[in-house]
This record gives C-alpha cells, sequence and structure tokens, in this order.
C-alpha cells in the first residue's frame, strides 16, 4: 500500500505558496486602495515603471500572463489615463502600451508600499529576501 501521508495537505508545496500569495495580495489591497489600483494593475505598474514602451506581448511574459488575461487589465488602466495602448506601426498585429504622465506620476505615490507592507511581517527583511530569491529560482526553473 503506497504511503498516503503525500496526499496531506500539510505535505503540498502547492499549498502554502498559494495561500502565503492570497494572504500577500489582502495585504496590499488597501496599500493599493489608496492609489486606486488592484494587485494585478499595480504589477502591471511596476513592470512600466521598469521599462516604459512594451508591447502587451513583452508585458505579459514579465507578468507570466496570457494576452488574454493582460488585455481587459490594460484596458482598465487605459480608461483611468495611466497607460497609452498604440498598433505598432511596423507590425500592425502587435499592440504596445506606454504610462501617460499620470501613470508616471503615479510611482511617487507608490513608492512606500513595499516598506509598509515589509513592516507588517515579524520576519526579519533578510529572510524575505532569502525567501523572495528562493522563489525567483523556482519560478525561473518552472519557466524552462
Amino acid at each position: 500500500m503506497k504511503d498516503q501521508s503525500q496526499l496531506l495537505l500539510e505535505n503540498q508545496l502547492c499549498f502554502p505558496i498559494y495561500a502565503t500569495s492570497r494572504m500577500i495580495t489582502r495585504l496590499y489591497q488597501p496599500l493599493l486602495d489608496v492609489i486606486d489600483l488592484t494587485y494585478p494593475q499595480y504589477l502591471v505598474m511596476l513592470v512600466m515603471w521598469e521599462q516604459d514602451h512594451l508591447s502587451i506581448g513583452q508585458l505579459g511574459n514579465k507578468l507570466f500572463l496570457n494576452t488574454n488575461t493582460l488585455t481587459p487589465l490594460i484596458k482598465k488602466m487605459e480608461q483611468k489615463g495611466l497607460i497609452l495602448k498604440q498598433r505598432s506601426t511596423l507590425d500592425e498585429r502587435t499592440v504596445n502600451v506606454s504610462l501617460t504622465d499620470s501613470g508616471r506620476q503615479l510611482k511617487q505615490k507608490a513608492l512606500d508600499i513595499p516598506e509598509k507592507l515589509a513592516s507588517t511581517s515579524n520576519i526579519p527583511i533578510s529572510e524575505l529576501n532569502e525567501f523572495r530569491n528562493t522563489m525567483w529560482k523556482m519560478l525561473n526553473f518552472l519557466e524552462k
């Protein structure tokens, strides 16, 4: 008979990652409400603040999101006046996005979000950094 303990929730790798992700997203929300962004919109803005002028495909690759998930998100952000969407002049199948002045200015209002979030944890910053680095290793491995 096979060892059934493999199927206990507490022995799963996926569950604590999933639950932690949901809890962290919940911690972000009050901070993001102040700047009128959802968590997925915040992720888009983080990428755009780092590298403005991307195609939707490039943006999706950075966020591990499909175009069909990203398109309605971009549309909503365009309606908020944060992002400008334009068809490429080189290939009209490609849609490029760039920040508006309002989108660039929002970065200043978001600067204290990571610090405020880190202060909600009793875990030393060195451990949080180590955990983040381990998660990036795992994500890069799984991406291959």
